[in-house]
């Protein structure tokens, strides 16, 4: 039996105030369904970062989870070790603002970050940047508009090797001013967008492990693009109700796949570092 796909979550505890955790379900069963085994690591902070995973997903938090996973990252190379040999990295909004150079703490300070991606986040006194965004990618992923939602206070500025994820259609993205969202490095993704990200947007979820594993088979979804092209259209027009009138009888066409949701919780390979 092949040795299944590890998928590493990084300090859950730190890093899961919005649901993230949620984008290593979404990875795992995409592989299952392609009968690829697959299992989710979970590293607390304190424990170490396995380098032989193949994915390493990190989340949103607060601000002082935030700094001590910072903290935590920075105490080792396992992160970076990792991503030198292949590996691939998902970071959503704190997440992603600890991957770069420096980002903005609870004391409102600059903290050093791990540098894999060109980018440094700073508060500039506004309003929160909340609500739902559409994102164009770079053409150069080929990928289809990815929507989520964002819940974030900084700002995030590119370095000149920096690249977007995409260009903001609806919403605010890094909101330094150039419309951008999110930061790519190689297999290294950073973003600000919640739903789950990956489940919000499967063909993201594919790249992501397409990144690592190389080609995989297309997995037909009608009901999943229905429920994208209703989201899409929501947050494009938040003010027609009969858009948003429309979401409950999308939902009612998922009871099959929300039954078997419970499952990936107790019976999916999950494997605890450190007991």
């Amino acid at each position: 039996m092949a040795e299944p796909v590890s998928i590493a979550l990084l300090y859950p505890e730190l890093l899961g105030t919005y649901g993230d955790g949620g984008n290593a379900i979404v990875l795992v069963q995409r592989l299952r369904w392609r009968a690829i085994p697959a299992e989710v690591v979970d590293v607390t902070a304190g424990e170490p970062i396995p380098r032989g995973c193949q994915l390493y997903l990190m989340g949103g938090g607060e601000d002082a989870p935030q700094t001590l996973a910072a903290r935590e990252l920075r105490s080792g190379s396992a992160l970076a070790d990792a991503v030198a040999g292949g590996a691939g990295v998902l970071a959503v909004c704190a997440g992603l603002q600890v991957l770069g150079t420096r980002f903005a703490g609870e004391d409102n300070l600059a903290h050093e970050g791990l540098g894999l991606l060109d980018c440094e986040t700073h508060r500039d006194g506004s309003p929160r940047r909340v609500g739902e965004v559409v994102v164009t990618p770079d053409a150069a992923l080929d990928l289809p508009e990815l929507t989520g939602y964002e819940n974030h206070g900084g700002v995030t500025t590119l370095g000149p090797t920096g690249r977007p994820l995409g260009k903001v259609t609806v919403g605010h993205g890094n909101d330094g001013g150039d419309a951008s969202e999110g930061v790519v490095n190689g297999r290294v993704v950073g973003t600000y967008l919640h739903g789950p990200v990956l489940a919000r947007n499967p063909a993201l979820a594919d790249h992501l492990l397409s990144s690592v594993l190389g080609p995989l088979e297309p997995i037909e979804e009608p009901e999943v693009d229905a429920l994208r092209r209703e989201r899409l259209q929501a947050a494009r027009h938040p003010h027609l109700p009969h858009l948003n009138s429309g979401w409950p009888h999308l939902n009612s066409g998922w009871p099959h796949l929300n039954s078997g949701w419970p499952h990936f919780g107790t019976g999916w390979p999950r494997r605890m570092k450190g007991g």
